[in-house]
């Protein structure tokens, strides 16, 4: 499964909540939630204007760190974003990113992508084409069982799939 969209650059150690503030906690629906992705980091305040559907975060090491706030990877989800792209993620982010069906390739290589670049991305092999310099960048993909869970849309929809097929 390929995806294709603009990199949106970010750095080291964002956390979830520059990815989704507190103030917007009490917020459930996932478009509304998407409205105010990446807010709280500085410079990005208006990220989720700006992003258009399929579009793809990369960033640097320990994304996603701080809280276990499950929010901060449906805010993404709710935003467009297709896939996040980073160094290494915080091993709850992971988890939680995984849970709600959002797709994530870690990449040791991210410094060779720069904002505005348009990548194509292969979610099962975690191959990473950046067009607009024209290299190949190898990610490590998620497990056969993590993929499953995310192309199903996430958890609870994979566990009721499983259900149904007994």
């Amino acid at each position: 499964m390929n995806v294709k969209g603009k990199a949106w650059v970010f750095g080291d150690d964002i956390d979830t909540d520059q990815i989704f503030p507190g103030a917007y906690l009490t917020l459930t629906d996932v478009e509304e939630m998407g409205k105010h992705a990446m807010e709280g980091v500085p410079g990005r305040e208006d990220f989720a204007k700006k992003v258009a559907k399929g579009d793809i975060i990369v960033a640097g090491k320990n994304f996603g760190c701080g809280s276990s706030r499950e929010q901060a990877p449906i805010a993404i989800k709710g935003s467009g974003v297709s896939v996040v792209v980073a160094k290494s993620f915080a091993r709850i982010f992971y988890r939680n990113a995984v849970n709600i069906g959002l797709p994530i390739i870690e990449c040791k290589e991210v410094e060779k992508i720069h904002d505005g670049d348009t990548l194509e991305i292969d979610l099962v092999t975690g191959d990473i084409k950046n067009e607009t310099r024209n290299l190949r960048l190898k990610g490590t993909p998620v497990t056969s069982l993590e993929f499953e869970i995310m192309e199903a849309g996430g958890l609870i929809p994979y566990l009721k799939h499983k259900e149904s097929m007994r």
